[in-house]
């Protein structure tokens, strides 16, 4: 890397952030046009993962209502579900498809889904590790190429390299996750009849868009990581 000067790695991460802007204009133009049509059951967002919480022994998860547009989340340290007001009071496709991902994941972690168990266990120390990667890369470089101390450099840029990896693991440990999650929102939206036959399409068209966001989250991860092995390797 040259301060103030063209960064020829920056090529490396263009195919990725093309491919996140795709990833979020298809979410984008999912959700807006399966938020204009209407589920044939009338049923709310609220509404159907009430049905598919109680449905799989998850009763005593409670629905809250949060602000914010695609804010919908399962928090499982407080054992709460949270529905921005559209999915909330929506009775669309896209809102129940929706509520059902987020229930997907409830129940994942009432089941003690595997991958969803290690994604929650690490998260605390990604948390820590993205936020110090990036300084730290940063200040190895800086003492490197002041010729000061290589080995002190050296030893300050892996380190954040290390922080790094763990950012892509949980960027990959996420996908399958939620592809997962989504799956089991298609099954229980046939299976309790919250939606119909010919509306499972549509509903899969959601899921999938925003499946994709997360395919583009890794692959802008590992683009990263990249760029950051081959500055450190041409020094």
């Amino acid at each position: 890397m040259y301060f103030g000067m063209y960064d020829p790695t920056m090529i490396i991460l263009i195919p990725a952030i093309i491919f996140a802007l795709y990833a979020q204009a298809k979410v984008n133009r999912a959700y807006s046009r399966y938020s204009r049509v209407p589920c044939s059951t009338g049923m709310t967002g609220r509404q159907a993962a009430r049905r598919i919480l109680d449905a799989n022994g998850m009763g005593h998860v409670p629905i809250e209502m949060v602000s914010g547009k695609l804010t919908d989340h399962y928090d499982p340290g407080k054992d709460v579900m949270r529905l921005s007001a559209e999915v909330y009071n929506g009775s669309t496709i896209a809102a129940v498809s929706i509520a059902a991902h987020e229930s997907g994941h409830a129940i994942q972690d009432g089941t003690s889904y595997g991958f969803l168990r290690f994604r929650n266990a690490i998260a605390p120390v990604v948390n820590i590790a993205s936020t110090a990667s990036w300084p730290l890369i940063f200040i190895g470089l800086i003492i490197i190429w002041s010729g000061r101390s290589f080995e002190i450099g050296d030893m300050i840029f892996n380190l954040g390299v290390i922080f790094f990896l763990a950012v892509v693991l949980f960027h990959t440990i996420t996908l399958p996750v939620e592809i997962n999650a989504s799956r089991r929102a298609v099954v229980q939206l046939t299976e309790l009849g919250i939606i119909s036959s010919n509306e499972r399409k549509g509903a899969r068209k959601v899921l999938s868009a925003a499946a994709m966001t997360y395919v583009a989250a890794l692959a802008t991860a590992v683009a990263n990581l990249v760029r950051i092995l081959l500055i450190r390797g041409r020094d």
